[in-house]
C-alpha cells in the first residue's frame, strides 16, 4: 500500500505540469471541456489554437482508445478562453483512477472554473433514441460501490475537503441553460435529462446488467465521466455534462443485435455537429454571464 501511495501524483507534481503548460501558452482558460468518443471535433472550433500532444506533456497519461485523438488544445471558443481534451483516460486502459483524473486537477491549477464533460453512452431509458443528447442530472458510480474512487488515499486539503458532497454534482443553473439554448436552436425535442451510470468496462453490458441498471433508475450507461466529475467537485469546479446516446442498450434475449465501438463512433459523427453547436452557444452564454457577474 505504501509503495502505491508513493506513486501517486502530489500537489507539487500537478503544479509542475500546470506551470509547464502556462509557460507554453498565453491562454488562461476558465472553461475546460473533456471530449468523449467521436466528439473531439469540439477542439477544431477553437480560435487561436495552441495544441499539445499528450505524449509531450510532463506526467500526462496517454489515450489508447480509437476515437480519442490524444491532444490538449487551448484557444477561444465563442469568445471564451477554453482548454479541450481530445480524448480522455479510462480505468479499463489499465490506469488507476488517480491518474485518469490527473488532468482535472491540472485544470484546477490553471484557473478553470467550469468543466463540461461529454461522453458517448448507451440508452437504457426506453424513450431514448440514438442521436438524443442527455443532459446529465445525476450519476451512479458503480465502481465506487466496489471501492474504486479517485479520491482514495491521502487527501491534500489544497485540492479540497476529505469528504466532498455530490448531491449537487451537476450544476442546476447550467442544466437549465442547456435546455434554454436547445430550445433556441430548435433541437429541444432530442435533448433529454437523466441519470448516467458508470461501469468499469471495457466490455459492453449483459442483458441482465442492463435490466438491473434500469431498475436502479439509470437512463444511460457508459464507462467514463464519473471519476472526472468527482475530482472536479472535490476541487470546487462547477460541472455540467452531456451524454450522446449512440446505441440502445440490449434488453431482449431474442434479439441478434450487439453493441460495438464502430457503431458508437459512427453515431457520434452523425450527431456531433448538433452537440458542438449546443456546447459552443452554452460556452458563449456562460462567458457572458460570468462577465456580468
Amino acid at each position: 500500500m505504501d509503495s502505491k501511495r508513493e506513486e501517486r501524483y502530489t500537489y507539487e507534481d500537478v503544479k509542475k505540469t500546470a506551470d509547464w503548460l502556462l509557460s507554453k501558452t498565453k491562454h488562461r482558460p476558465k472553461i475546460a471541456i473533456i471530449c468523449g468518443s467521436g466528439l473531439g471535433g469540439l477542439a477544431d472550433l477553437l480560435k487561436d489554437q495552441v495544441a499539445f500532444e499528450y505524449s509531450k506533456i510532463p506526467n500526462f497519461p496517454q489515450s489508447t482508445v480509437v476515437g480519442h485523438a490524444g491532444r490538449l488544445v487551448f484557444g477561444n471558443l465563442s469568445g471564451a478562453p477554453c482548454v479541450v481534451m481530445q480524448g480522455r483516460f479510462h480505468m479499463y486502459e489499465g490506469y488507476p483512477l488517480w491518474k485518469v483524473t490527473f488532468p482535472v486537477r491540472i485544470f484546477h491549477l490553471l484557473g478553470v472554473e467550469t468543466l463540461i464533460v461529454t461522453n458517448a453512452a448507451g440508452g437504457l431509458n426506453p424513450d431514448y433514441k440514438v442521436g438524443d443528447i442527455m443532459v446529465i442530472r445525476d450519476h451512479i458510480n458503480m465502481p465506487g460501490f466496489a471501492g474504486q474512487n479517485p479520491l482514495m488515499g491521502p487527501n491534500d486539503e489544497r485540492f479540497g475537503a476529505r469528504f466532498p458532497a455530490m448531491s449537487d454534482a451537476y450544476d442546476q443553473d447550467v442544466r437549465k441553460l442547456a435546455h434554454t439554448v436547445a430550445s433556441e436552436m430548435g433541437c429541444s425535442g432530442c435533448v433529454r435529462e437523466g441519470v448516467y451510470v458508470a461501469l468499469g468496462g471495457p466490455n459492453y453490458e449483459t442483458i441482465a446488467e442492463c435490466r438491473f441498471l434500469q431498475r436502479l433508475g439509470a437512463d444511460a450507461v457508459g464507462m467514463s465521466t464519473v471519476p472526472e466529475v468527482i475530482v472536479a467537485r472535490h476541487c470546487g469546479i462547477r460541472v455540467f455534462g452531456f451524454s450522446l446516446i449512440t446505441n440502445k442498450a440490449i434488453l431482449d434475449y431474442e434479439t441478434k443485435e450487439k453493441a460495438n465501438h464502430a457503431e458508437v463512433l459512427e453515431a457520434s459523427r452523425q450527431s456531433a455537429r448538433t452537440l458542438e453547436k449546443l456546447v459552443s452557444l452554452m460556452v458563449q452564454r456562460i462567458e457572458r454571464n460570468n462577465n456580468v457577474a
